[in-house]
């Protein structure tokens, strides 16, 4: 009669148990990328330090940097060339030397937007973003009026499109979804 070893099973069963449980944990939310990056972002009030020059007195303002994007390139520089007879015969092969340099593909960028300031962000007008941002697809939690990591990342996901890839509302885009009345002189 043949023996059969638990060991195997038991170590499967282990492995499909630890999985199970890691997979039934909390699963992250959809935005999971920009979670860790929107704890808390920093909005400048005008007449604090680091606010941008010239800034409108009692505006407030977010910063969106850009990293650099840097390419690294590895090259192979002959330093002698090989030996070769006019037969074709190679007597000595070619000497190269590895170089690996890095280059700036693309320059770190900082960028001021004026944005609404605390006083604004009540929850009916938290609540209110998050209808707007329901409404064309790009908000996918409840509206609770808090603004939470799928907030700014909806947020996010809307400005990305205009060119601004920030989870700070900026002014222009609380103006556009009708949050913010536009001023007369620029009707």
């Amino acid at each position: 009669m043949p023996t059969y070893s638990t060991a195997r099973p038991a170590v499967a069963f282990s492995a499909l148990l630890a999985l199970l449980c890691v997979a039934s944990c909390d699963a992250p939310i959809a935005d999971a990328p920009y979670v860790a990056a929107f704890n808390e972002p920093e909005i400048v009030r005008a007449q604090d330090a680091g606010a941008p020059p010239n800034a409108r007195p009692g505006s407030c303002w977010g910063r969106n940097v850009t990293p650099a994007v840097l390419e690294t390139v590895t090259e192979q520089i002959m330093v002698q060339p090989p030996e070769v007879l006019a037969d074709g015969t190679v007597l000595a092969p070619g000497i190269f030397r590895t170089e690996t340099q890095q280059r700036i593909v693309k320059e770190r960028r900082e960028l001021w937007f004026e944005t609404p300031c605390e006083e604004v962000w009540t929850e009916e007008f938290t609540a209110s973003l998050q209808r707007a941002l329901k409404v064309r697809g790009l908000y996918y939690g409840g509206i609770s009026g808090t603004q939470d990591a799928r907030t700014r990342a909806a947020i996010r996901r809307y400005q990305t499109a205009g060119g601004l890839d920030s989870p700070i509302l900026s002014l222009e885009s609380a103006r556009r979804l009708g949050l913010i009345a536009v001023p007369r002189d620029a009707v």
